[in-house]
């Protein structure tokens, strides 16, 4: 079964943003996951619309929502807030493993 895709170089700086959640997940630890979830989403919306209207205007954006119903100025997609809201808590839940593991060793 083949699986052919396209990516960018662009997407490399945009993914690493997620480094940014790291020290958003300390400050909400103790809250409800509903809380947290959507605290996430909101995040990732935001990087998702600042990176995608900057790339979009310099005609280097390599992803185009405008297809979907749900879009925001083609770069975000609505529809998207539960992927990013489970993508959240999984991440907050793989840092909390590595804290976990860190403490351990120290």
């Amino acid at each position: 079964m083949k699986l052919p895709g396209i990516t960018s170089i662009w997407m490399f700086p945009i993914y690493g943003m997620a480094a940014f959640l790291a020290p958003v997940s300390r400050l909400l630890k103790g809250r409800n996951f509903i809380f947290r979830g959507f605290v996430y989403t909101g995040i990732i919306f935001f990087g998702e619309f600042v990176s995608g209207t900057v790339l979009d205007r310099k005609g280097l954006c390599p992803w185009n929502y405008e297809s979907s119903r749900w879009n925001i100025r083609k770069v975000i997609r609505l529809d998207y807030a539960p992927c990013w809201f489970l993508s959240g808590l999984l991440f907050e839940r793989l840092l909390t493993e590595s804290d976990r593991l860190a403490q351990e060793k120290s």
